[in-house]
């Protein structure tokens, strides 16, 4: 299986802006992306930091809040899970007017939660407005990306999913999405394997790929002081991406600001490997240009390409 080797440092940065300078024509329709995620009151993270993220891209976002929190930079203090079938009934109404182009699923909160984020993938919206209402017919979610950020626990250390809602990503989410883009942490706690080196990283990337063959893996490095990120795809090839490792306390919500970013390349048409170089370049420059914010982990600069 072949490596690729794309090295990122910062001679790239003064290019970025001219990577993402979109010059969409007049009327050319752009992505409608979903974002399913908690909310972040300090937008560092969840579904006002993914909303950023797809602005940034020239795409136009919809969410869906799956928990409240109570959270700053200084770390999360409660989380409120919303009733399951408020969550349903809003991704009903809402995508069956607005059908989305590609999904990214957050922080989820709970088993229940998990379990009616992958019914809604599996088995499409049916309608239940009056107004939108198509001959009871489902709309699938079928045909789109599916990118999943397996958020267990925040930046602060703070645990945001059971051992419960593991199970449920295993038995019944991880089959409906096609993309997952776990950490170092996250990739132990889905394989049970040890990752505290990068052999160790590649090893438990396939191990979940055995698991879960469908899944295109990206196994971020975001954290490490030699970022080097995998991507596995389905028929088993690997690409590698180094990286270099930006030196800031604001890096709260990084994996949401890199699996927002990769969705909404994909959205765009890039293919697997071009959209997490991208990805990957577009998370390190808000890293470097972040403004400094909050009294603990602060927020990112996530609109930098449209400043």
């Amino acid at each position: 299986m072949p490596n690729y080797d794309t090295k990122i440092d910062s001679r790239v940065a003064p290019h970025l802006l001219h990577f993402y300078a979109f010059d969409t024509p007049s009327g050319t329709p752009i992505p409608t992306l979903l974002t399913i995620a908690g909310h972040d009151p300090s937008s560092g993270a969840g579904i006002t930091a993914d909303l950023q993220v797809f602005a940034a891209h020239r795409c136009f976002g919809i969410s869906s809040i799956t928990a409240l929190t109570v959270q700053s930079t200084l770390g999360v203090a409660e989380i409120h899970p919303i009733p399951p079938d408020l969550l349903q009934r809003t991704l009903a109404n809402l995508t069956a007017d607005l059908p989305p182009d590609g999904v990214k699923i957050g922080m989820l909160g709970s088993a229940a939660i998990a379990e009616t984020v992958a019914a809604f993938l599996k088995q499409g919206i049916t309608p239940d407005s009056p107004n939108l209402a198509q001959n009871g017919l489902t709309i699938p979610i079928v045909h789109v990306p599916k990118v999943l950020d397996p958020i267990l626990r925040a930046s602060s250390g703070a645990p945001l999913l059971d051992r419960d809602a593991l199970k449920t990503l295993h038995h019944r989410l991880l089959p409906a999405v096609t993309w997952i883009t776990p950490n170092w942490h996250e990739l132990s706690a889905l394989t049970s394997l040890p990752v505290t080196t990068l052999d160790e990283a590649e090893a438990a990337t396939h191990a979940l790929a055995a698991r879960h063959p469908h899944l295109h893996i990206v196994a971020t490095a975001g954290d490490q002081s030699h970022p080097t990120d995998f991507l596995r795809l389905p028929s088993g090839e690997l690409h590698r991406f180094t990286g270099e490792h930006v030196a800031t306390t604001s890096t709260h919500g990084t994996g949401c600001a890199f699996s927002s970013a990769l969705l909404s390349r994909l959205a765009l048409g890039d293919t697997p490997p071009s959209a997490v170089q991208a990805a990957k370049r577009y998370t390190t420059e808000a890293l470097r240009r972040a403004p400094n914010l909050g009294h603990g982990r602060g927020p990112l600069n996530l609109l930098w390409p449209l400043s």
